[in-house]
């Protein structure tokens, strides 16, 4: 993705959030001021009421405060919680507020929010993401298309004045079309080409660098013709992972799961979730019910916040794109139809 020109990017000072994704005054007070971490060329600072100066790494910016980037420039915040904001060319970006939520304007940036940070909203236009131990890449056009990918993770996706809602997992991106007014299917990107974009390579290697490459290893073994899960799908009498049912397809992912090296088993949960979102949960289940996942990843505790926030999502936040169905207050007196021929009748009272 390339970056856009005159991109504008706020911390918003909004009271509300998502039901289940809310941060409290403590963690939301973590993202009111930041420290300049990695400069590009042209990087100001613009204090509130003082003339602009150039931006120094390790200095920090506070509340009121802006970090302004010139043309082919780019800049990092990182805010006291380890969370990561990366800056497109042209953009100016004011710290403030107290909920964590990030606006786009127009432009590129990059998110990284570490998985115990408390979770962040990225309100992008009428599309609003709701993400929790995640890395996201976000895009704005002028012309008003979103593009929002994520690279790690997972994010629960809202068009807020429609109701449609839809779950986005590592390696997906969706796209909202202003003139539709909805918001696209999730599309598989490669992630691998995507860390050719400006805001990975001209960096510091992200900390969610190896959970990157693990989802990248997913996409390229696990879930791949001839790759494990397919195999193991094809032994079931299925002709592809998609068509499998169910059952078959949950047979095969347990007969693999218990024959997975423990640090290679959330390498397998990601893939498996990504080619069959429908089944999430149940994915999630059964890798939790065998004893070797106790020692996926780091600990068997950096199982279980894996299982909780990216897999096992709250509602609303259905794994398939839909419209979260209106609530409609019925009258507390039934009403009784009356007919046009007929004019409804009164009562002469003495």
């Amino acid at each position: 993705m390339n970056i856009r020109p005159r991109c504008i990017l706020f911390f918003a000072p909004v009271a509300f959030a998502l039901a289940n994704w809310l941060p409290n005054d403590a963690a939301a007070a973590d993202l009111q001021e930041a420290k300049v971490t990695q400069v590009v060329q042209d990087v100001k600072v613009l204090p509130a009421g003082a003339a602009a100066r150039p931006a120094a790494v390790n200095e920090t910016v506070r509340q009121g405060n802006a970090v302004q980037t010139g043309v082919q420039s780019r800049s990092e915040l990182t805010f006291k919680d380890q969370t990561i904001t990366r800056l497109g060319e042209k953009t100016i970006f004011n710290v403030g507020g107290e909920g964590r939520t990030i606006e786009l304007g127009s432009g590129q940036f990059l998110l990284y929010v570490p998985k115990k940070a408390g979770g962040a909203k990225v309100k992008m236009g009428a599309v609003t993401a709701a993400i929790t131990g995640t890395t996201v890449l976000g895009n704005v056009t002028p012309s008003g298309v979103i593009e929002f990918t994520v690279l790690e993770g997972s994010a629960c996706i809202h068009l807020d004045r429609v109701g449609q809602t839809l779950q986005v997992m590592a390696g997906q991106m969706v796209v909202y079309d202003p003139i539709a007014m909805r918001l696209e299917d999730p599309v598989e990107v490669d992630l691998q080409q995507e860390l050719s974009s400006p805001l990975i390579r001209e960096f510091r290697q992200l900390p969610s660098a190896p959970l990157i490459e693990e989802e990248i290893q997913s996409q390229h073994q696990v879930a791949a013709p001839n790759g494990d899960l397919d195999r193991a799908v094809r032994a079931t009498g299925a002709a592809s992972i998609d068509t499998a049912t169910p059952d078959q397809f949950m047979h095969a992912f347990s007969s693999l799961v218990v024959r997975y090296d423990p640090r290679e088993v959330r390498t397998l949960v990601a893939g498996a979730v990504r080619a069959r979102p429908d089944l999430a949960n149940r994915i999630a289940a059964a890798a939790a019910g065998v004893r070797r996942v106790r020692g996926y990843g780091k600990d068997a505790k950096d199982f279980k916040e894996y299982k909780g926030k990216e897999i096992a999502f709250p509602e609303p936040c259905p794994p398939e794109n839909a419209f979260i169905p209106p609530y409609i207050i019925s009258p507390l007196t039934p009403q009784v139809p009356v007919s046009p021929e007929q004019p409804p009748t009164t009562t002469n009272r003495p």
